[in-house]
């Protein structure tokens, strides 16, 4: 991936899909302190390292063993962040993995979003935190279309002036995209025109950050966004 145009490794031993189960402690990071110490090892001057996690003490093992930057789709690790001086990205989501997709009731899905993200910016930075990025969590406690809109509006979010990550690839709406449905998304091996072209969106809005699994692809895609 770094030799493929990744500027960050994302590293994380619990999965957040929707219905997801929980993962404990020692087993998160039983599956992810090994992998982080050898890219750390590896990747020295090189792509940096994030640990996507919702635990303090994984969080703060994670950092100890050579991450840099957590990956917090709970929004709530601001202060292993200042603690730590390390960068940190919030998520947008409500609920837990295992029922966020019960919680999409929204009056105004962008609104909503923006304001949840301004809010949690705003108390990492009061509390030390000098790298911070947001992350409007496309596919957390959003239906299709309500991720569609988010992206459409993504430029509002930039537009607060907190750097934008922003997770596109392979996720399930994309597949709703790629000529599924809510009930049956096309496979993810159909995902890939929907994913690309969702990331060449979010960098022409302006995103700083673009979370992939196709790295070369998107790479390229970001060379000819970026040309002049």
């Amino acid at each position: 991936m770094a030799r493929d145009g990744a500027d960050v490794i994302d590293v994380g031993g619990e999965s957040t899909r929707p219905g997801a189960s929980p993962v404990d402690e020692k087993e998160e990071m039983r599956r992810v302190l090994p992998v982080v110490r050898e890219l750390a090892s590896r990747l020295s001057g090189g792509a940096r390292i994030s640990v996507d996690t919702t635990k303090p003490a994984v969080a703060e093992a994670a950092l100890e063993a050579g991450a840099t930057i957590l990956n917090d789709v709970s929004a709530c690790l601001w202060p292993t962040a200042a603690q730590a001086g390390a960068g940190w990205v919030a998520m947008h989501m409500r609920g837990r993995p295992s029922d966020m997709m019960t919680l999409t009731g929204y009056q105004d899905v962008v609104a909503e979003v923006r304001t949840f993200l301004v809010d949690r910016a705003e108390r990492a930075a009061e509390a030390g935190v000098t790298e911070i990025w947001v992350d409007p969590g496309l596919g957390f406690a959003k239906t299709a279309d309500q991720n569609l809109r988010v992206l459409a509006h993504l430029d509002e979010i930039v537009a607060t002036g907190w750097p934008v990550a922003v997770g596109i690839s392979r996720k399930r709406f994309t597949g709703v995209v790629a000529g599924g449905s809510e009930a049956e998304p096309a496979p993810v091996s159909e995902r890939l025109e929907a994913s690309l072209a969702g990331a060449v969106w979010a960098m022409r809005c302006g995103a700083a950050m673009v979370r992939v699994h196709d790295v070369k692809a998107t790479a390229d895609a970001a060379k000819l966004v970026g040309a002049r």
